[in-house]
């Protein structure tokens, strides 16, 4: 589950919502192929010949469907009756293929079981009413050629693509903050022909993403997308051209990186979030880059927003904003900019009137690092409205050729033919969530180095560790699953890893795509994904994970549901059959990758079964980076509700993390972090200096993220949070839920953290111990921000 603030209102011509104040709400129980080193990627890839997606034989499995041998986890839309002939109104055909069989829509809260990867031939697909996109959907476009859906002038609905449909009483078939697993990539999504249409509606939560999409709207008062609420997520490579605006953005975290606006009004209209980073931003020939103003000077909407490594061109208005140091919330509207080339924008950021506060020119200008907010270091804090100092020493080995942060798109290898492409089902792999899948998986990837391995949609059980040699390239089906299972993986004394990539030491490529790690417990000694092998060639990146999810417990196929481990806050005892890991990712001493997108998640709450309730199981520890060398990149990611800690950064360096996302485990202190996993200083798990290690407890709680003995550490945009104590949530009242969040240990040097915002936390960071941000004076509505804590 995922607190969100709730934004209440009309849907108008453009489905905005009225702007509210986003209020508190208890909780639901409920393509490119290869090596890249730039940022020039967008929705404008072609390749010869069909892509392989299309034409593959899909053989995917719902290993836990009710009925899995007639459900059918592949479609087709021209299959459903699709014509995709630029004439035809295709809505009901392309609705027909999203929903037949027995799918997750409305009055279902969530399902794992009932998996559908749509797929669109090129073509032009006319539509005259929205394409629901349901619960566990992946839209799917060529690649290489992506199609076009058109909105007929007549179209009527919120959006062309609706996640998240409105009922006529204003609720939605899903709860905002739980919509999970949702995909949409490789379209042209064409507004012209409407004369206020929007794009997509995208009310979603975390394991989200938009990728390789062009809006076209012309010379209309539309919008590509409506995001109106959701607790979030990723976007990527994503072209707005023309329209009133490009993105209505409402979201509690998010991650966006290599968007490009061209000839729209306001290229982003935030109308609130806690924080939201942007990389890789390329505004152009807009009227506005950034709106967020959104409540006024006296009740600001928008918590944090971060602009690292990006372009504003002929643009009078960069960001507009309405903090100053009279404005509330005292860090509403807190901004962070850093590396921000400009040309013809006399205005790089403006008050509500587009008065300067950082002024441009009609030329070139560059901003290294300039920020409003409150800023933090050992010697205490301020707050600011100017270039920030200390500004970070960007390692080489965090970089590309241009001096901006590295990053890379995910490849969807569209240059290999179908031929080309090897079928784990083919080779024996069954997936059916029964049969013992290590041996046969291991062949297959041994047997296949340097090939595309399509794992087709399963279940497939793993009995002990699978070991990624150099060279693979592993791309799951809507989210193919790999389960551990047996006592191989039982005793927390003796971890190991369900899944290996590469030994330590070793070199090599790996690229990992649309899986999901699951443990079937218990499961104390799993540690889901240990990650040792190091980049090829000298080169950056070649090893990466996009769209890889561990998601522990709660769904189908684990024995960690809700009828074996559901919440008891009134008693004190530890059922051990509810322990689901030892750890859930670790990058060890010789391992450097690439991350994008990865939700790293201990299951809060029931996915499948009809209670959808709240569930108490154990994961020791979230995601350990020890890499020597590293480098690191993490876009979008996220570790929750594990017992020591979510993310832990030790002896390490040449780590860059965008927008990370943490929760405490909703039922410490009860257990407290101490409880049911010992100590292990093999793995530098923390020792806690508590005085008061018992119930209650608000310091024995797992912290969000603690970095010790380590240098060069990045951190662009953090929001991590402690909800409740014990399942109650009195403690939000005066967010006293936890005593600290952040802590730095030992020696620390050039870290810097931007715009971290926390809810429940009295202290937001400290160092070897002492208390540095408190909560009250970074008061932020909700939660509490600030803009930048250094440790040079």
């Amino acid at each position: 589950m995922h607190f969100t603030g709730s934004l209440l209102g009309a849907v108008c011509a453009l489905a905005h919502f009225a702007s509210a104040v986003p209020i508190l709400q208890r909780p639901s129980l409920v393509p490119y192929y290869g090596y890249r080193n730039d940022t020039s990627y967008h929705a404008n890839v072609t390749a010869a010949g069909s892509y392989w997606l299309g034409d593959v034989q899909h053989q995917g499995v719902a290993a836990f469907n009710a009925d899995p041998q007639s459900y059918k986890v592949f479609r087709n839309v021209k299959e459903f009756g699709a014509k995709g002939d630029g004439v035809t109104d295709d809505s009901d055909a392309i609705n027909a293929a999203i929903q037949a069989g027995t799918r997750c829509m409305k009055g279902c809260d969530s399902s794992t079981t009932q998996p559908g990867l749509i797929y669109f031939p090129s073509g032009t697909y006319v539509v005259s009413k929205p394409i629901i996109a349901v619960y566990y959907s992946q839209l799917v476009g060529d690649a290489g050629n992506p199609p076009t859906l058109k909105a007929a002038a007549s179209f009527s609905g919120i959006a062309v693509i609706d996640s998240d449909p409105y009922e006529s009483d204003g609720s939605n078939w899903y709860t905002n903050q739980n919509n999970f697993f949702r995909a949409v990539r490789n379209f042209v999504i064409d507004l012209t022909a409407t004369k206020a249409g929007t794009g997509i509606h995208w009310q979603v939560a975390q394991a989200s993403s938009l990728i390789n999409i062009r809006f076209e709207m012309g010379t209309t008062d539309s919008q590509g997308i409506f995001m109106d609420n959701g607790s979030g997520g990723f976007m990527s490579d994503l072209t707005f051209n023309g329209g009133k605006l490009g993105a209505f953005l409402g979201n509690q975290q998010f991650t966006t990186r290599n968007f490009v606006f061209k000839n729209v009004k306001t290229a982003m209209l935030i109308n609130w979030n806690w924080g939201w980073t942007f990389k890789s931003l390329d505004i152009q020939d807009c009227g506005v880059g950034i709106d967020m103003t959104t409540g006024g000077a006296s009740a600001q909407n928008v918590g944090s927003v971060l602009v690292l490594d990006s372009k504003i061109s002929n643009t009078p208005v960069g960001v507009k904003t309405v903090h100053s140091a009279t404005s509330m919330p005292i860090t509403g509207g807190t901004l962070v900019i850093d590396n921000l080339l400009t040309n013809n924008v006399p205005a790089i950021v403006a008050n509500n009137n587009s008065s300067p506060i950082l002024a441009g020119s009609n030329g070139a200008t560059t901003v290294e690092s300039w920020g409003q907010g409150r800023v933090y270091s050992a010697n205490g804090g301020s707050r600011v409205q100017a270039n920030l100092t200390p500004k970070p020493q960007k390692p080489a080995a965090l970089l590309d050729g241009n001096g901006n942060i590295f990053e890379r798109s995910r490849p969807q290898y569209a240059d290999v033919p179908a031929s080309q492409i090897v079928s784990a089902r083919s080779r024996g792999c069954k997936g059916d969530g029964k049969t013992d899948d290590t041996a046969t998986l291991q062949a297959l990837l041994s047997q296949n180095v340097g090939k595309v391995i399509y794992l087709d949609h399963g279940v497939y059980r793993l009995t002990s560790t699978l070991y990624i040699p150099p060279n693979t390239k592993l791309v799951g089906e809507c989210w193919a699953t790999l389960i551990s299972d047996g006592a191989f993986f039982a005793d927390s004394k003796n971890p190991k890893p369900v899944v290996q990539v590469g030994k330590p030491g070793e070199t090599g490529i790996v690229e990992l795509s649309d899986l999901v790690l699951e443990t079937a417990g218990p499961a104390g000694g799993a540690i889901l994904l240990e990650w040792n092998m190091a980049d090829a060639y000298g080169q950056k990146g070649t090893n990466g994970m996009w769209d890889v999810h561990i998601r522990v417990g709660g769904s189908a196929g684990t024995h960690l549901q809700s009828d074996t481990c559901k919440k008891n806050p009134n008693s004190t005892a530890i059922n051990n059959n509810c322990e689901s890991a030892f750890m859930l990712m670790h990058v060890g001493k010789t391992g450097s990758v690439y991350m994008e997108n990865n939700w790293i998640w201990t299951s809060d709450h029931e996915l499948d079964q009809k209670d959808f309730s709240q569930i108490t199981i154990y994961s020791g520890r979230g995601l350990w980076i020890e890499t020597q060398q590293g480098p690191v990149w993490g876009y979008g990611t996220a570790a929750e509700h594990n017992v020591m800690y979510q993310y832990q950064l030790t002896d390490t360096k040449n780590v860059f993390l965008g927008m990370i996302q943490t929760e405490t485990p909703y039922y410490q202190s009860n257990p407290t972090v101490y409880l049911p996993y010992e100590v292990n200083p093999a793995f530098q798990d923390p020792v806690y200096d508590c005085p008061d290690k018992n119930m209650g407890s608000t310091c024995a709680k797992a912290i969000g993220m603690r970095v010790k003995d380590s240098k060069d550490v990045l951190i662009y945009g953090a929001g991590l949070y402690s909800f409740f104590e014990n399942y109650g949530q009195d403690c939000l009242k005066n967010q006293t839920c936890q005593d600290d969040m952040v802590s730095l240990e030992g020696s620390v040097q050039n870290f810097f953290m931007y715009n971290l915002n926390t809810v429940g936390v009295s202290n937001l960071v400290k160092l070897n111990g002492k208390k540095l941000v408190p909560q009250p004076e970074n008061k932020n509505g909700f939660a509490s921000t600030i803009a930048m804590f250094s440790q040079p």
